[in-house]
């Protein structure tokens, strides 16, 4: 599953973007990436490791919900079970 996020960026900025992607591993547990930054930039790449899929699930709508928040729009949902 992979979310793309943006806010629009204030005059003289670049957009800034955050990326949440949740994916299984080969040992069966959930890997949450997010990847945070401004387009043209600097990227900063964080790592979140699961057992189960529905605490990974928990924690992607909420990484998705906190970004909302702040001002992000969902640019780009991909996956069967993408959030909207």
């Amino acid at each position: 599953m992979r979310l793309l996020l943006q806010q629009k960026p204030g005059p003289g900025e670049q957009p800034k973007y955050v990326q949440l992607i949740l994916q299984q591993d080969l040992l069966g547990g959930w890997s949450l990436l997010r990847e945070t930054g401004q387009i043209g930039g600097k990227v900063q790449l964080k790592r979140e490791q699961f057992l189960e899929r529905d605490a990974a699930l928990s924690a992607f709508e909420k990484a998705r919900d906190a970004q909302v928040r702040k001002g992000f729009q969902v640019m780009f949902a991909q996956g069967a079970d993408a959030p909207r």
